[in-house]
């Protein structure tokens, strides 16, 4: 818990302040810190849109210096600036670089150090590491349009992100019509995750120099396929050979129907001096399965499935310091979005892969290679927490951390140490440090440096600081673990956050969290939105069950989701609630349930099967009704594989059973207040699922609100949207439950 820190001198203070309300020109604030919104100890909304969020960590060549993003938000302009700022790794002294009002991102240093090439608001720009000497790069094509770029490791090539024409599902409307908004469609995959496709990323490669970029060339000239892939891939779905003579690409190659239906991605190797194309994934042989509606595509590849061939997700690729190797993640199962995610290795010499995380029965995240070419680093999931984790070539893992938090790898520290002082034995063994970002429930993501021959309870050293006034000023909730048992006897973990100040004597009302996913991890995540310590603020007790579906818990607690959305998934969440009940400081009385995504599904399906436990429910982006969403949805694997087949597949008893229990067959037995939100521009999905909920119970004569937020996507992204959404939120909650 964090209490006020009186030593904090007006004059900083002030000077924090004023950071955030500097103009230009008399032009609009620049956007910065703003320290003037916390009024208490306790977090609001505002005070939680305040704080800087870390992104992007990139290191200098000697390991002396770190560069890294921070975002800030202004709620008043409804918008954001991305700013650099320059770390020296032994002082922990940060330097902010930008110095004007666009945003600056993708930094990373270049010319033994001496500069930083990084990105403008889409143009390709560098300066010296002081700041100084600030210009724009020439290139051939448009200059601000670039989405990300790859520096090549003799920095005498670079790679450039840009978006191209893509026609391959809507057809591009004819010249003497260009103000028609109409499009004409031919196939699915038109709309994906918030767009309509109408260009796709593509990577360019050209020459570099301190003064420009050369003649580009598109790495897929004339293909339909996107690279990075979309909704979420960056410059990290590529890597450069240490020669600087190849570049490995993330992509898959499909278009329409069998891009909707199937997650198979391969990692190409592509060759500069000759721009032949190998698939390191599949052999030149293979024959692409036909997909339908009466057999999925898993189920024909696995008929002639060649040896050691990858039909799922391949991505991320990253050469080996000494080139002799290339890893990637990869997931077994094709249409399986929640396949484990397993860290391959692959010998240039054998043409043989080598999984190299068996031994961890959940999902490899992000990773980095050792300096010696024979050891990864990664972080995965666990019981709970996310923690970074070594590995060999032969399969032997090792936890290098733990902790109430969760870590992603950045990177190794390369050159000389940092000021973090090694012993005789741990400075013989390079390199020591890994850098890596790290947050918790109660901490939004700094950066870290983890000693990689030290204890793991003792081996992290935080290096910024970048949120530290808000939390000295802030009183946060306990967290702690609580375990339960299920109905069908075995142990779930289970977050209990408890509100500031909290007092055991009293009744406090209790909020279900609902998981999303569904597939995705209950640990010790930092949200803007779903904000735990923000609903602590305001006086809530929140439970969070791993219930059946979340990772970190083994893969038979994994997939027993699949296919029984409405079983026993649901029934661990009641245990949950149920157990936390048997507390004298929660008020049974006023209970509530909240939930995103799959949570959102919950919500929906527990208004039908709750039997009087809660007084109030939210969902967000919820499926209402199973079988609209079958036919609305951009990726149809997701239900493919989860619902095991389309709805008018009458002949498949198991999918009959899922549809026949969606949550708007059971309208009948709702009995309780619900509020419904929803993004418009979600085409995961769709709006009209919440729409069709608030209008079913308004029929019923139940208490509903619904709010729709035109501009949002799955997530909700502008300021001032997610402060309505907090506040529609929290407004609904206290109505019913206070």
């Amino acid at each position: 818990m964090k209490k006020f820190h009186s030593s904090l001198s007006l004059i900083t203070l002030t000077l924090l302040a004023a950071m955030s309300m500097a103009t230009v020109n008399g032009a609009a604030e620049v956007i910065g810190r703003n320290t003037s919104v916390i009024k208490s100890d306790l977090m609001t909304p505002e005070v939680l849109w305040a704080m800087g969020r870390i992104g992007a960590v990139n290191t200098s060549a000697d390991g002396s210096k770190i560069v890294y993003n921070v975002t800030y938000y202004s709620v008043p302009q409804d918008k954001s600036r991305s700013v650099l700022y320059l770390m020296d790794v032994k002082t922990c002294k940060s330097t902010q670089l930008t110095n004007d009002t666009n945003s600056e991102s993708g930094a990373v240093f270049f010319d033994n150090d001496r500069q930083l090439l990084f990105l403008c608001s889409g143009k390709l720009c560098a300066m010296n590491v002081d700041g100084t000497n600030r210009r724009e790069l020439s290139t051939t094509k448009a200059d601000e349009d670039i989405d990300e770029f790859l520096l090549s490791p003799d920095e005498q090539k670079i790679v450039l992100i840009r978006q191209v024409e893509n026609t391959s599902s809507i057809q591009k409307n004819p010249e003497d019509l260009p103000n028609t908004t109409g499009m004409v469609i031919n196939d699915m995959m038109y709309k994906h995750w918030d767009h309509f496709v109408k260009t796709i990323p593509h990577p360019f490669v050209a020459s570099f120099s301190t003064s420009g970029v050369g003649q580009e060339t598109d790495v897929l000239e004339g293909e339909p396929y996107e690279c990075p892939m979309l909704p979420f891939g960056g410059v990290e779905e590529l890597s450069w050979n240490p020669d600087s003579k190849s570049l490995a690409y993330t992509c898959r190659k499909k278009v329409g129907k069998a891009y909707s239906m199937s997650t198979d991605s391969d990692i190409f190797l592509y060759e500069l001096a000759t721009g032949r194309t190998i698939n390191l994934c599949k052999p030149a042989n293979w024959v692409e399965p036909e997909t339908d509606d009466t057999r999925s595509y898993q189920d024909q590849a696995i008929n002639h499935l060649p040896e050691d061939c990858s039909v799922g997700y391949d991505q991320d690729p990253q050469f080996s310091p000494d080139g002799k190797y290339i890893a990637w993640l990869s997931m077994e199962r094709a249409g399986y979005e929640a396949d484990r995610m397993r860290l391959c290795v692959y010998d240039f010499a054998t043409g043989k892969k080598n999984y190299v995380s068996e031994a961890f029965q959940s999902n490899v995240d992000t990773y980095c290679w050792d300096s010696n070419s024979q050891a990864l680093y990664f972080a995965g999931s666990w019981h709970g927490t996310e923690q970074v984790y070594a590995t060999n070539f032969k399969g032997e893992l090792k936890q290098l951390s733990t902790g109430d938090f969760d870590c992603s790898v950045q990177g190794l520290l390369p050159g000389s140490q940092p000021a973090v002082k090694a012993s005789k034995k741990q400075a013989t063994q390079q390199p020591s440090y890994l850098v890596i970002k790290r947050h918790s429930m109660s901490q939004a993501d700094e950066i870290y440096l983890l000693d990689i021959n030290g204890k793991p309870e003792k081996n992290i050293t935080q290096l910024t600081h970048e949120n530290a006034y808000f939390y000295d000023n802030l009183t946060f909730g306990e967290v702690k673990e609580r375990w339960v048992t299920t109905t069908d006897g075995k142990q779930m973990l289970c977050y209990v956050v408890y509100p500031p100040h909290f007092d055991p004597s009293k009744k406090y009302p209790t909020l279900l969290i609902c998981e999303g996913g569904p597939q995705s991890p209950v640990s010790q995540g930092w949200s803007y939105r779903w904000n735990f310590q923000l609903m602590a603020a305001q006086g809530y007790i929140t439970i969070h069950p791993s219930r059946r579906g979340v990772p970190g818990f083994g893969m038979e607690w994994l997939e027993q989701i699949s296919g029984d959305y409405a079983g026993q998934c649901q029934r661990d969440l009641l245990s949950g609630i149920d157990d936390i009940c048997k507390e004298p400081y929660v008020d049974t009385d006023h209970l509530g349930c909240v939930g995103a995504s799959f949570g959102g599904y919950s919500v929906y399906w527990l208004a039908g099967h709750h039997e009087g436990r809660f007084k109030a429910f939210i969902s967000h982006d919820g499926i209402f009704n199973e079988a609209q969403q079958y036919v609305e949805t951009d990726e149809l694997w997701f239900p493919n594989w989860d619902l095991k087949a389309a709805p008018w597949r009458k002949e498949v008893a198991e999918a009959q059973a899922i549809y026949n229990d969606s949550p708007h067959l059971s309208v009948d037995k709702w009995d309780t207040p619900i509020l419904c939100i929803h993004g418009m521009k979600d085409y995961r999905i769709m709006f009209t699922q919440a729409e069709s909920a608030f209008q079913a119970a308004k029929m019923r004569g139940i208490p509903a609100q619904l709010l729709l937020l035109p501009d949002e996507n799955h997530w909700v992204l502008h300021p001032q949207d997610a402060i309505l959404w907090q506040r529609t939120f929290f407004g609904w909650l206290d109505r019913w439950l206070k």
